[in-house]
């Protein structure tokens, strides 16, 4: 069963976003969003394929029974090389990008089993999917001058049978219930009444979810990629790519004539990929940190941040921060208030906007 953890989603930190990922890969509409910030989930029309949780960018949503973190583990524990929806993943699709690489980088082969795809019913949206992972990082393994090798195959890989009939998983549910586990029981219980109403489920920021929307957080896809990056040598020579050729992350540009100084980029970045220092006086970027989720392009008023057209490889294993630009700090003439600006304004923000408003009373 699918979770969203409201304080994650990007779209919690502005309704600016317009991030709709999760929307646009389900294969059953079981995801909407709509009018309300938050997406809309029918839990009785999910399937459980993971693919909504690889394409969100801050690990908003996840799955009750599979997580990508314990996958990555196993995965290199274990002596085959094979991945399948018959054998240890939901779906291929429930893979990121970023899982892919790293997994690739420490196993140095791996195999996608897409036999069974020809007879699944979420082929369409998820067949192309895998198809574009594939490809991406078969593209930044090779800039990586890695000789890691993935494998789309016709496998058809089929589980063991163990030659008995198992109940169902909700017969199993109700005759395991005792008062030892009354309490997992319960949330069981409401797991599989949602899961039996057919009608979209609406989400909203709880008192807990507000208290964590200000916090930094570095993604466990990422953690797993640096670990990864660590156990592998550097290339000899460091590539420049396609910046359109990655969708995990990003190198920006900031035009310093457009900017404000508003400074609401990086109070808004949820992974401190942009930051600045305690005047505001400046604002950096962390090409590493970057999740690609672009709201702080949806936040930008004038438009002033750019995606760079290429990015480079050295940042996969030198990350640097760069300065894309600095502001002058000063003193508002009205208010004595310290402020930042990318302008000659004497005034803050605030003081500017009441003597606009009151010029306008005034009819001057």
């Amino acid at each position: 069963m699918i979770q969203l953890k409201a304080s994650r989603c990007v779209r919690s930190l502005s309704k600016e976003s317009e991030c709709n990922r999760c929307e646009l890969i389900c294969s059953t509409e079981a995801i909407v969003v709509g009018s309300n910030p938050l997406p809309s989930i029918n839990f009785s029309a999910c399937v459980g394929c993971g693919a909504c949780d690889a394409v969100c960018p801050n690990e908003a949503l996840s799955l009750d029974d599979f997580s990508t973190t314990d996958f990555f583990f196993s995965f290199m524990e274990d002596s085959d090389n094979l991945i399948s929806c018959r054998k240890n993943v939901p779906c291929i699709a429930a893979l990121n990008v970023e899982n892919i690489i790293s997994m690739a980088l420490l196993k140095k082969e791996m195999v996608f089993d897409m036999g069974h795809c020809d007879e699944c019913a979420i082929a369409h949206k998820c067949r192309p999917e895998i198809e574009k992972n594939y490809e991406e990082a078969s593209y930044v393994l090779e800039a990586m001058q890695s000789g890691a090798l993935i494998k789309l195959e016709d496998v058809k890989h089929e589980k063991e049978s163990s030659g008995e009939e198992s109940t169902s998983n909700r017969r199993e549910f109700f005759s395991k219930v005792n008062l030892a586990g009354a309490i997992k029981a319960k949330q069981q219980f409401e797991k599989e009444i949602q899961k039996a109403t057919d009608e979209l489920v609406e989400h909203t920021l709880q008192k807990s979810d507000i208290a964590l929307l200000k916090q930094k957080r570095i993604t466990d896809r990422r953690k797993l990629f640096f670990t990864a990056l660590k156990r592998v040598e550097k290339p000899e020579v460091y590539h420049i790519i396609e910046a359109d050729e990655l969708t995990f992350t990003s190198s920006k540009e900031i035009n310093s004539e457009t900017c404000t100084a508003c400074q609401m980029c990086y109070r808004v970045c949820p992974s401190g990929a942009l930051s600045s220092d305690i005047k505001n006086s400046k604002i950096e970027f962390d090409p590493f940190l970057c999740i690609k989720c672009h709201i702080c392009h949806d936040v930008c008023v004038p438009e002033a941040i750019k995606l760079s057209s290429t990015y480079r490889v050295k940042e996969f294993f030198e990350p640097e921060v760069h300065s894309l630009i600095k502001f002058n700090v000063r003193r508002c003439d009205e208010c004595n208030v310290i402020f930042s600006t990318n302008s000659d304004e004497r005034l803050c923000y605030r003081c500017k906007a009441e003597e606009e408003e009151a010029r306008a009373l005034w009819g001057i």
